[in-house]
């Protein structure tokens, strides 16, 4: 209820501020009318004194009869040249409009007076009448008024002739023209109100359009900003999902080199197990008994005599586990030093999150297919590199990884489900001046057309366990960095061409 009446205040405030700023706007724009016209005016009031007023006061126009021009330019000028003043100077005030009324009224009757009375210049008063009702102010008609009723009291009791040319007109004629003039008065008041009223109702309904619309804006701000919060979660989301798949390819390629680094273990576990301690402990022990005599031992005693050549078989026979147990240490270090070099490679785009850069398109496709070679082997899919020397890109790489490895993980994956040949092909090169292409196609299932203008939807999915991130969040990551992601594909059973598109560090390469 509380915040309805507030509503509704404001609407007034608003509507009132609106009714004013139109009435000013109206007052402002007359004001400058009238000025123009008492210029007019004055002008025309000294043609007329010079080539009329003559006639009909029987004057001769010479220089003892030109009291009619003087009248015309002076008088005139007096009351044409102060509202103009004041039009130019103070525009839209009450004091402006009601001194151009004033004025405008004496006009009229130094023109009548100008002409001698005639009936046809009495029709300027009600053009005069007319004009002021432009203001819409009710007010200035009055003032009007009242100059007419004085002008036509005092002269047509004291100067008849000037009003109404003759010197016997009755005393009370002033009074025919005055109810004429408040029978104008009287429309023009009538008209006056309507368009008032007209002016209200306008300024209520556009108030009422700004308060629904200031609603629906200060809406649509919200909606923006729920938007705008939900496509960074969504974008966080994406990426948290893109890292997710990185770091679970890490883990998959981390735990098939445990896998080898495990066989290498038990291997050299075995081999250890299988070393003849047993024979060199007896050996050991013949030589600590004999120990005293061992001269006279190894050359009478038959057993002893025998030893030297039993110790040369023994070292043959323990020399071909020792360079087994070499090869699979060996082994085991390298499996490590791989297992350092994933972790390290995760690691180091971890750090560089967010930050663009300069970078080797080639090494970004080698750092994912890292990440997938083993699974490549795994799954029997043959992989053709086919790279083009190419300008370096300005990317993120912690962007471009989850992209590349989104992609190279689809591919495996259209690959496993298809027969015959599994090519998997990875193509670097340029693309015109202004960017590298990093295409990635395979000859697996292929994409039906109806899917081709789905599959970078958020959340679309062909995968019982696919989330719909992937292809999503990658088509965004490329757009933010300057580039694009794009798919084709000739149908089902026909593969497909995914192309991530990356800009270049530098345009200047044409």
């Amino acid at each position: 209820m509380n915040r309805h009446s507030s509503i509704s205040t404001a609407e007034e405030v608003r509507t009132a501020s609106l009714y004013r700023r139109s009435q000013r706007r109206n007052h402002i724009e007359t004001d400058r009318l009238f000025a123009k016209l008492m210029i007019l005016q004055w002008i025309g009031g000294i043609v007329i004194a010079i080539w009329v007023s003559p006639k009909v006061w029987d004057d001769a126009l010479d220089q003892k009869q030109l009291w009619h021009v003087w009248t015309a330019v002076f008088l005139g000028g007096v009351i044409s040249w102060v509202p103009v003043l004041l039009a130019w100077r103070h525009p839209g005030r009450a004091l402006t409009r009601h001194v151009i009324g004033v004025s405008q009224i004496l006009t009229s009757a130094l023109l009548i007076h100008l002409t001698g009375g005639r009936l046809e210049t009495h029709f300027h008063i009600f053009g005069s009448l007319t004009f002021l009702a432009f203001y819409r102010d009710w007010r200035v008609l009055l003032t009007a008024t009242v100059v007419v009723v004085v002008d036509h009291v005092v002269r047509g009791i004291y100067w008849p002739q000037s009003i109404f040319g003759s010197q016997d007109a009755a005393h009370w004629r002033w009074l025919e023209h005055v109810g004429w003039v408040l029978i104008e008065d009287v429309f023009l008041s009538i008209s006056i109100s309507q368009y008032l009223t007209e002016t209200m109702e306008v300024a209520k309904r556009r108030s009422r359009l700004e308060g629904i619309n200031a609603v629906i804006e200060s809406q649509v701000q919200e909606r923006t900003a729920e938007l705008t919060v939900a496509h960074k979660q969504l974008v966080e989301t994406s990426r948290q999902a893109g890292m997710a798949e990185v770091a679970t390819n890490v883990l998959h390629n981390v735990g098939n080199v445990l896998n080898s680094v495990n066989v290498s273990a038990e291997a050299v576990a075995g081999k250890v197990r299988n070393f003849r301690i047993t024979s060199l402990k007896q050996v050991a022990e013949l030589l600590r008994e004999h120990a005293d005599h061992l001269p006279e031992f190894l050359t009478q005693d038959p057993r002893g005599k025998e030893l030297p050549g039993y110790l040369v078989k023994l070292a043959d026979n323990l020399s071909e586990p020792q360079k087994g147990i070499l090869q699979e240490l060996t082994s085991l270090q390298n499996n490590i030093e791989h297992i350092k070099e994933v972790v390290a490679m995760q690691q180091n785009y971890a750090r560089r999150s967010g930050m663009l850069e300069t970078l080797s398109a080639v090494a970004l496709v080698e750092d994912a297919i890292n990440l997938h070679n083993d699974t490549f082997n795994r799954h029997g899919v043959a992989l053709v590199r086919d790279y083009g020397e190419v300008p370096p890109v300005l990317a993120d790489r912690h962007k471009v990884l989850p992209i590349l490895v989104n992609l190279l993980s689809n591919a495996k994956q259209a690959l496993a489900s298809a027969g015959g040949d599994k090519q998997l092909t990875v193509r670097v090169g340029q693309n015109g001046c202004d960017g590298v292409q990093i295409v990635v196609a395979d000859n697996g299932v292929g994409i039906p057309p109806e899917n081709l203008t789905r599959i970078f939807q958020h959340g679309f999915t062909t995968k019982p366990e696919g989330h719909g991130f992937g292809l999503h969040s990658g088509a965004l990551a490329a757009r933010e960095m300057g580039g694009r992601l794009t798919a084709e594909s000739e149908g089902v059973g026909r593969g497909a061409v995914f192309t991530l598109e990356l800009p270049l560090q530098s345009t200047k390469t044409c």
